[in-house]
């Protein structure tokens, strides 16, 4: 780890940090999946940040969402012109304060940031797996996690945070490895999707899958469905977004001209936009690992999965503190569903704090800055961790 270093994006930033690599499972010592499928070897990518004090006490274990990575603050070069997707809540004096805490972040299996996922080699063939890729869920992701923390020598989690599908691995850890988790802190999530949140992953898995170049999920050696791809991402831009945050950023204003044009290329600056985010996605992500990542998302249903359709079920041998945070623009995982999710636990007893901000901005909400946000995390994770130290 560098010294800390000033950036122009505001604040101090952690500094270099190094994105590192654990192999397990190697054949014939498996990973079972829930799906029945076992899975070996796997790569984990991971990164750390900040000083494990020395009984280890001080670990908070950040999980991504969708197209995050390890990659979660500070940068790979002292000339990196972009730090990593959560730098305005990682580093010292923010959020997640590294002067105190020991902070671990790693890319879920079936990613394509480092971690085994369908663009990794299979042994067996030598090629890409493709979608010979086991389908995975959000217990295998946090299963990966729970092995990278044991090779780390880690027994025991300060806290464990997340947003988005983020935080459904957060639920899985609270509910999988209870003896593990101190702190929890829940950002824009869901115990299930919608059928609204499942409608827009699957018009996403369609637009790829229809692609010319998709090839049954075989294209590593050949074009790419980088069309399917790019639209499937601009499908799910707009449900990260809001009603306001659109008509804010863009309203109906055209596009580097004062008239329409009368064809069918960008004329709006949201067309363009959207067009952007589109094909810069497809630069950085791999789109079998879309179809992977949010068919795990689907499936993800704490109720059935752990508590044989009882939620309340599910979280009866949790004892994390929990802190909830909504947005109230965000109608991709609206604010009743984090109020359910609270009601859940408050019936298990649990020790729950909620807070719903008002954000314009929609869903991705948590990964703006935000001051409540960053003052609502500060001071929860600093009175676990001082509560867990009087306990001592």
């Amino acid at each position: 780890m560098s010294e800390y270093v000033e950036h122009d994006n505001g604040g101090i930033s952690v500094g270099l940090v190094e994105k590192k690599f654990h192999t397990f499972a190697e054949p014939p010592n498996a990973l079972m999946l829930e799906s029945g499928a076992g899975l070996g070897p796997i790569t984990v990518a991971y990164e750390t940040m900040g000083i494990l004090n020395s009984d280890k006490s001080n670990v908070i274990l950040v999980t991504h969402a969708l197209s995050g990575d390890s990659h979660v603050a500070g940068y790979y070069a002292a000339d990196d012109p972009k730090p990593g997707w959560w730098d305005i809540m990682v580093g010292p004096g923010k959020g997640i304060d590294t002067n105190r805490y020991f902070v671990i972040c790693s890319n879920v299996l079936g990613g394509c940031m480092g971690t085994t996922g369908p663009s990794s080699t299979n042994p067996t063939t030598g090629q890409p797996y493709g979608l010979d890729f086991p389908v995975v869920t959000i217990g295998d992701m946090v299963k990966v996690q729970k092995v990278l923390l044991d090779h780390l020598g880690i027994d025991k989690l300060l806290a464990v945070i997340g947003g988005s599908i983020g935080g459904m691995q957060v639920i899985e850890w609270v509910i999988s490895y209870p003896e593990m988790v101190t702190a929890a802190i829940l950002l824009a999530t869901t115990t299930r999707h919608s059928a609204l949140a499942i409608a827009f992953n699957e018009i996403g898995r369609q637009a790829i899958m229809s692609d010319p170049n998709f090839n049954k999920g075989d294209y590593y050696s050949g074009p790419k469905p980088d069309l399917g791809l790019a639209l499937a991402r601009m499908v799910g831009h707009v449900t990260y977004l809001s009603d306001e945050a659109m008509r804010s950023k863009f309203g109906r204003r055209l596009q580097n001209r004062d008239n329409l044009a009368f064809d069918f290329e960008a004329n709006f600056q949201v067309e363009s936009y959207l067009r952007y985010q589109g094909s810069k996605f497809v630069q950085r992500f791999d789109a079998n690992s879309f179809l992977y990542i949010t068919k795990a998302a689907d499936y993800f249903d704490v109720g059935r999965q752990h508590g044989q359709d009882s939620e309340v079920e599910a979280f009866a041998r949790v004892t994390a503190k929990i802190l909830a945070i909504s947005f109230t623009s965000d109608w991709l995982y609206p604010t009743y569903q984090s109020r359910d999710l609270v009601k859940v636990m408050k019936k298990n007893g649990l020790d729950v704090s909620f807070c719903e901000i008002e954000a314009k901005c929609g869903h991705d909400a948590f990964l703006l800055p935000n001051e409540r946000q960053s003052a609502l995390i500060n001071r929860f994770l600093n009175r676990v961790s001082e509560e867990e130290h009087d306990a001592l």
